[in-house]
C-alpha cells in the first residue's frame, strides 16, 4: 500500500483542483500535506523539504523564464492598442471578394495573435469579441464561425514565438538532461527553446493551411454558409492595398524580428522578448493608441498573468519534490516500461492522459506537473526531445478544442451572443478536431515534420 502513496498524492491533487481551488495552492498544499503525513508515519524523508529554497531560487534565477512577462507584455500591448481590430477589418476587406474570405482573414489574424500572445484564452476571447458578431452579421453559418474562432485561437499552443513553447522548452530541456544523466551520460546534450520553436513551425503552419483548405471546401460545397462580403461594402474602403501594407507589415515585421533573432542565434528568447515588448510599444505609438491609461492596463494584465505562471511553477515544484520523495518517478518508470508495446505503448498512454487532463487543467499546470514526471522516462527510451515537445503541444491544443470540456469552447461561450447555442459551438469545432487528429497522426508517423528544420538550421 505504501508504494502507492505517490498515486494517492496525484489523485488527491486532482480532487482538490476539481473542487475549484487555486491551482498553485492546490499543488503546494497537497505536497505539504502528504509530506507532513509521511514524515509523521516515517514514510517520507524530511530532508527532501530542505531542497525547496534551492528550487525556488533556481526558478527566480532562470533566465529563460524572464522571457515570459516580456512576451505577455508584447501580446497584451498589441491587443490593447487595437492592432488586432485593425488587422481583422483590413484582412476581411482584402479577402472579402471570395467566399470564405472572412473566415480566412480570421484564421490568419488568429495566427498572428497566437504568435504574439501564445495564450489560448486571450486569443479566443479577443477574436470572439471582434469577429464573431461581424461573421454572423454578414451571413456566416454560426457553426463555421465558432469553429474557425476556436481553432485559430488555440494556435497559440503551437505557433512560435509563444510563452507556451518557452515554458515547455525549458521543461523539456531539463527533462532531456535528466534522462541522459540517468543513463550515465555526464556531459549531456542540450535542447533549447529555439529548437522547439523551429520544430513547431512547420506543423503550426500546416495547421493554418489545413484550416484555410477546409474553409475553401465549405465555400465549394456549402457556399451559403461562408458568403463573400457585398461589393458595395468593399467599395467603401479606399486605398485598400496601401492600408493593408500599413496595417499588416509592422506587426508581421515585429513577429518576424523576434522569431528570426531567436532562430538565427542572434538573441536568446529573453533578449528577443525584450525587443518584442519595446517593438509593441513603438507600434502602439505609430497608431497613436499609446497613452498612460493603456500602459497601466497592459502592466496590470502582464503582472497578473506572469504572477499566475510563476506561482503555479512554485506550487508545482513543491508538488514534484514530494512526489519524487515518495519514489513516484520510479513507480511511473516501472509502470511505463512494463506496458505492452514498449515506447510506443508508453507514448500512447501519456498522450491519452495528457489529452484527458487538458479538459481540466491549463497548459501551464500540465507543463509544470505532468511533463517533468513522464518526459525523462520517455526521453530515456530514445524519443527525440523536439518531437516529444511538439507532440505534447499539438495534443493539448486538440484537447482544448474537444467538447464538452475544452477550454477554448468555454472562453468563446463566455463572449458569444445569446443567439449562438452551445451545441452550435460544439458542432462547429468538430471538423477542426478532425484536422488536429490528422496532424497528430502525421507527426507521429513522420517525426521529420518536427525534427527536420532544427537539424537543418542548428545541425
Amino acid at each position: 500500500m505504501m508504494e502507492l502513496l505517490p498515486l494517492f498524492l496525484f489523485l488527491f491533487a486532482i480532487f482538490i483542483l476539481m473542487m475549484g481551488y487555486s491551482v498553485a495552492f492546490s499543488l503546494a498544499g497537497s505536497g505539504l500535506i502528504f509530506a507532513a503525513i509521511g514524515t509523521m508515519t516515517g514514510h517520507f524523508d524530511p530532508v527532501f523539504m530542505q531542497a525547496i529554497p534551492n528550487r525556488l531560487f533556481g526558478i527566480m534565477n532562470n533566465e529563460v523564464l524572464i522571457a515570459v512577462p516580456l512576451f505577455v507584455f508584447m501580446g497584451v500591448m498589441l491587443e490593447k492598442s487595437k492592432i488586432a481590430e485593425e488587422l481583422l477589418d483590413t484582412m476581411a476587406v482584402l479577402f472579402g471578394p471570395i467566399r470564405g474570405g472572412l473566415g480566412i482573414s480570421v484564421t490568419l489574424v488568429g495566427m498572428l495573435l497566437a504568435a504574439s500572445t501564445g495564450i489560448v484564452g486571450a486569443t479566443v476571447v479577443t477574436m470572439g469579441l471582434l469577429s464573431l458578431p461581424t461573421m454572423l452579421r454578414r451571413g456566416y453559418d454560426p457553426q463555421v464561425s465558432c469553429g474557425v474562432i476556436c481553432a485559430s485561437g488555440t494556435l497559440g499552443q503551437i505557433i512560435p514565438p509563444s510563452i507556451v513553447l518557452v515554458l515547455l522548452g525549458d521543461v523539456i530541456s531539463s527533462a532531456f538532461q535528466q534522462a541522459q544523466i540517468d543513463q550515465g551520460i555526464f556531459s549531456p546534450e542540450t535542447v533549447t527553446v529555439g529548437d522547439l520553436f523551429l520544430g513547431a513551425l512547420i506543423p503550426g503552419l500546416l495547421l493554418v493551411v489545413a484550416y484555410i483548405a477546409y474553409l475553401g471546401y465549405k465555400a465549394m460545397t456549402h457556399p451559403e454558409s461562408v458568403p463573400a462580403i457585398p461589393k458595395e461594402e468593399r467599395d467603401q474602403v479606399t486605398d485598400l492595398y496601401a492600408r493593408a501594407v500599413k496595417v499588416l507589415i509592422p506587426p508581421v515585421a515585429l513577429i518576424g524580428l523576434v522569431l528570426g533573432s531567436i532562430l538565427g542565434g542572434l538573441a536568446t528568447p529573453t533578449e528577443a522578448a525584450s525587443v518584442g515588448a519595446v517593438g509593441a510599444i513603438v507600434l502602439s505609438m505609430m497608431r497613436r493608441s499609446f497613452n498612460l491609461q493603456v500602459l497601466k492596463e497592459v502592466m496590470r494584465s502582464t503582472t497578473q498573468v506572469s504572477s499566475m505562471v510563476f506561482i503555479i511553477l512554485v506550487g508545482a515544484s513543491i508538488f514534484a519534490l514530494v512526489f519524487r520523495g515518495y519514489g513516484g518517478d520510479d513507480l511511473v518508470r516501472e509502470f511505463m516500461e512494463d506496458l505492452p508495446g514498449g515506447v510506443i505503448g508508453a507514448m500512447a498512454l501519456v498522450m491519452l492522459v495528457m489529452f484527458l487532463l487538458g479538459f481540466f487543467l491549463d497548459f501551464i499546470e500540465i507543463t509544470f506537473v505532468v511533463v517533468p514526471i513522464v518526459a525523462p522516462i520517455l526521453l530515456a527510451m530514445g524519443l527525440d526531445p523536439v518531437w516529444l515537445g511538439v507532440m505534447i503541444a499539438l495534443n493539448l491544443q486538440t484537447s482544448f478544442l474537444t467538447p464538452p470540456f475544452g477550454f477554448a469552447l468555454f472562453y468563446l461561450r463566455g463572449v458569444a451572443p445569446d443567439n449562438v447555442s452551445t451545441p452550435q459551438i460544439y458542432r462547429g469545432v468538430m471538423p477542426f478536431i478532425a484536422i488536429q487528429l490528422l496532424m497528430l497522426g502525421l507527426l507521429a508517423f513522420w517525426p521529420e515534420l518536427a525534427t527536420w528544420l532544427p537539424e537543418v538550421v542548428y545541425g
